[in-house]
């Protein structure tokens, strides 16, 4: 039974172990932020970081989970739900059906991660492969850019 720390919390799952990390996190942990879209890595729907870095969760088997591992969902991104990103999600009002979103968002935190002033070419370049079906990508730019600032800002305040 591998044990998964997820959001800060510590979880055992008794899925096989070729069972996908998003099944576990869906189906035994019922954190249903992370989305099913095409369970082959190609549309970024099931987008979770993993020890900070955006992966595809239905990629890794929990096999090959990395023991101590820090998993975070989109439930975990920010206890209120007042990441950056988040916030400038909501005030460019990104979302149009909103399934890609919680991939979209967890791909664009782990970029300012590294990048808290990302160039658009960056943007688009790290944004690539998180597939959105209502086509929002240039409010998801313009998102990324904006919560980009919001974390600057947040520095020089803080």
């Amino acid at each position: 039974m591998p044990q998964l720390m997820i959001n800060g919390q510590s979880y055992y799952s008794d899925s096989p172990p070729d069972t996908p990390l998003l099944w576990a996190i869906r189906e035994d942990l019922r954190l249903t932020g992370t989305k099913y879209g095409c369970g082959l890595g190609l549309c970024g729907s099931c987008t979770v970081h993993i020890n900070g870095r955006a992966q595809r969760s239905c990629l890794i088997p929990l096999a090959d989970v990395p023991e101590g591992a820090l998993i975070t969902t989109i439930e975990g991104l920010h206890p209120s739900h007042d990441h950056a990103v988040q916030r400038a999600w909501v005030e460019l009002q990104v979302p149009q059906c909103g399934y890609c979103q919680s991939g979209q968002i967890m791909q664009a935190a782990s970029l300012l991660t590294r990048a808290p002033n990302p160039t658009e070419e960056q943007i688009v370049e790290a944004m690539d492969g998180n597939l959105c079906r209502c086509a929002t990508y240039s409010r998801i730019v313009n998102a990324v850019k904006r919560a980009g600032e919001i974390l600057r800002e947040g520095l020089k305040n803080g």
